[in-house]
């Protein structure tokens, strides 16, 4: 028999499993990013403690220490205080005729399609320091963005 045709087992075409990569930068969170983070570990141990096979062990293991590195680098942010936009802040915009709503939040908490970016993303940079009123460049036009409402969030 061709070696092209022989086939030993599964394992050695399995795709290696690599961490879990941490973005760069600050670790910033809010307290609902935080109270995530705990969740999260306490959830991956529990999972650890019942899991019987291999890949689901070391599944548990790598993402617990992907978690428990975000814990160690928390930085909780205080409550956004003031009408400019920071980090916490829930933003309420007109941008090409539509009004949106957005939470500038943590890498861990980001959830673009409900509304969560990270402080990192190019629309939430874009808002950090506006005000309500204020006309905001993005994407090379100069008043791409009017900022309506801020308000605290987390």
């Amino acid at each position: 028999m061709s070696v092209a045709f022989r086939r030993d087992g599964d394992e050695e075409h399995l795709e290696p499993k690599f961490e879990v990569p941490i973005p760069p930068g600050p670790n910033l969170v809010t307290a609902t990013g935080l109270k995530m983070i705990h969740q999260r570990i306490a959830t991956l141990e529990a999972q650890l403690a019942a899991a019987s096979d291999e890949p689901a062990i070391a599944a548990a293991k790598r993402d617990l220490r992907y978690w428990r590195a975000r814990l160690a680098t928390a930085e909780l942010q205080p409550l956004p205080a003031g009408s400019d936009v920071q980090f916490g802040s829930r933003v309420r915009f007109t941008m090409d005729g539509r009004t949106r709503e957005i939470t500038i939040v943590g890498h861990d908490e980001a959830d673009p399609g409900r509304g969560f970016l990270a402080f990192t993303a190019p629309l939430a940079r874009a808002l950090l320091g506006a005000a309500p009123g204020n006309l905001v460049e993005f994407n090379g036009r100069e008043d791409a963005i009017e900022v309506r409402e801020v308000s605290g969030c987390c």
